[in-house]
């Protein structure tokens, strides 16, 4: 099988010389491939957009009310209960896979308390949609040099399979 096109050592194979089946093996692996790929570029922007709501709800819904403010908190994306805003100055930051931190206040700024701690949740969730874009950028190169490579592999083949198919029948004519 051929060397994956963006490693460090990529090297060219003249896809004329390599076997029908082979072609299409690498045709269906390439394809794959890029089915994953898709996959997780919508679930990265999905991610993405997650923390870019987080940043608008700590801007408009903690920092901009007052302690004891009746909120709704939720339980999942689609369950939320009753609540009411414990505190404007402290918040928990969802950093992944269902574990939370609680972002505090630093006694040595000036600034007060609600801003700064919101300042540093939004910061935390800013840091994480500028992580997922370059990760998004890295990822819509590699998806769209999987696609010219399954493009070309897929013109190849197709000529091979119709040359073959014109040997075929001028032996048997």
């Amino acid at each position: 099988m051929a060397a994956e096109p963006n490693s460090s050592e990529s090297s060219s194979i003249d896809l004329s010389t390599v076997p029908s089946p082979q072609l299409a093996q690498l045709k269906n692996q390439l394809t794959q491939d890029l089915s994953h790929l898709t996959t997780s570029f919508g679930q990265l922007r999905a991610a993405q957009i997650k923390f870019r709501e987080c940043i608008n709800n700590i801007r408009d819904g903690v920092a901009a009310k007052k302690e004891g403010t009746p909120i709704l908190v939720p339980l999942t994306s689609s369950l939320y209960v009753p609540g009411q805003l414990a505190s404007n100055s402290i918040v928990m930051v969802d950093v992944g896979t269902g574990f939370y931190v609680e972002k505090l206040v630093s006694s040595t700024n000036l600034v007060p308390a609600s801003t700064q701690t919101t300042a540093a949740a939004r910061e935390f969730y800013t840091q994480k949609v500028s992580e997922l874009g370059r990760n998004l950028q890295d990822l819509e190169k590699i998806i769209s040099s999987k696609q010219s490579n399954l493009s070309v592999v897929e013109d190849v083949l197709r000529k091979k399979l119709l040359s073959e198919a014109s040997a075929k029948s001028d032996t048997t004519a």
